[in-house]
């Protein structure tokens, strides 16, 4: 029998299984191949006083970034251990993060 989904959106810390998207150099840091590099970083972190409609609007298009990039799973990690206060890394908000936590 099929169960409903959950009323409440889950986020899952970590992936349950990493599918490596291609090879990379195990010497280089992670973040030398994280997409956001070649984006805008202010798409990532709050301007000062940033109104809510704008923030929602701004994280989404930083979490559509992060899900074609080949380390948002080291990304998420880091940003979980650190851990990072502000701004989306690895595809959640800091909100998300501290869920999470």
């Amino acid at each position: 029998m099929l169960q409903p989904p959950p009323s409440s959106p889950q986020i899952a810390a970590v992936p349950a299984q990493r599918v490596p998207t291609r090879d990379r150099d195990q010497d280089a840091p992670w973040h030398t191949e994280a997409v956001c590099r070649r984006d805008e970083a202010g798409l990532f972190f709050a301007p000062s006083k940033e109104p809510t409609a704008a923030r929602l609007s701004r994280e989404e298009a930083a979490k559509r970034v992060c899900a074609r990039c080949p380390v948002m799973v080291e990304c998420r990690e880091h940003a979980l251990l650190q851990p990072e206060p502000y701004g989306v890394w690895g595809g959640l908000t800091a909100a998300e993060r501290r869920v999470v936590l």
